[in-house]
């Protein structure tokens, strides 16, 4: 059976992945590149070092995001969303970049026994690198569609 998500279960959806793919274009060229995030509040927040999808995003902010969790071919689920991106900047760029450190921060220094809140050493010291070389950033989802598959 294929059908189509609910709201509150493609928000489950965002919520549970940590990696996926981010479509933007400028130019007359399409660009499609897997990212880790975090979903919160509609947002979907990530960092980069400035290269190809940084200086796409700020030419044209309009961009594309896809997860999906597949379990096997008949058993899935898939979200696809669009939405605006912004660099965030100060404050802003202190709290999407703690975001993502709270939650990525045990895969990124490989520790599973990080804190849940505030920030070790290493994650403050990973946070000044990131914000030296590279740019916080948030996309606001303003549409979002989902559908599954599951064998009955």
């Amino acid at each position: 059976m294929i059908g189509e998500l609910t709201a509150s279960e493609i928000d489950r959806l965002l919520r549970s992945e940590t990696v996926g793919r981010l479509g933007c274009s400028a130019d007359g060229r399409v660009y499609i590149v897997p990212v880790t995030y975090v979903f919160e509040e509609g947002c979907v927040y990530g960092h980069s070092g400035i290269g190809r999808k940084i200086q796409m995003m700020r030419g044209n902010p309009h961009v594309c995001f896809e997860i999906d969790r597949v379990i096997s071919q008949s058993n899935w689920q898939s979200v696809i969303a669009w939405g605006l991106y912004e660099e965030l900047q100060g404050h802003e760029a202190l709290a999407g970049l703690e975001r993502l450190l709270v939650r990525l921060g045990p895969v990124i220094v490989g520790s599973a026994g990080l804190p849940t809140e505030g920030l070790s050493a290493p994650l403050v010291n990973l946070a000044h690198h990131i914000l030296q070389h590279g740019v916080v950033y948030r996309i606001r989802l303003t549409e979002r569609t989902g559908r599954f598959e599951r064998v009955m």
